[in-house]
């Protein structure tokens, strides 16, 4: 698995604490920014990700800024991404299980980084599973071909 990731400003010190995570599982990944504590515009940094993940360079992208509501809006704009914003280990096993999610956001200023952790780990190991869900999936794919 190959991930790419970024922050804007709000997100910077989890998504460090991912990289941490992703070099402790064995993850490759590449780091798309941003490198300053002063405000930045969360798309210049989510479409570039999420551009690279719709392509297939990427396998998954994960996504930090302060709520993770801009960054997964921004993400989910690319064809082909369904980017979850997740706060929640439930959610996250459920939106790789279920909706074959391959984007995640998360908000540093809503969770702390152990639970983080614990989200992007749960991410990054679920499985889709497929059945009864790719009917689902599909029927978005197709909405997204008819609406280009």
């Amino acid at each position: 698995m190959k991930v790419a990731i970024a922050s804007d400003h709000g997100g910077i010190n989890i998504r460090e604490e991912i990289k941490a995570l992703l070099t402790e599982l064995g993850i490759e990944f590449q780091d798309f920014g941003c490198e300053c504590e002063t405000s930045v515009d969360y798309p210049d940094y989510a479409l570039p990700v999420a551009e690279k993940v719709a392509s297939g360079e990427f396998d998954r992208g994960i996504l930090i800024c302060g709520t993770g509501i801009g960054m997964s809006i921004s993400a989910n704009k690319v064809k082909g991404i369904r980017c979850a914003l997740v706060h929640d280990v439930f959610s996250a096993k459920a939106t790789r299980g279920h909706n074959d999610s391959n984007m995640l956001a998360m908000g540093e200023r809503v969770i702390g980084p152990g639970l983080a952790r614990e989200i992007a780990k749960t991410w990054l190991t679920t499985e889709y599973e497929g059945g009864r869900h790719a009917n689902r999936i599909g029927k978005i794919s197709e909405y997204e071909q008819k609406n280009l």
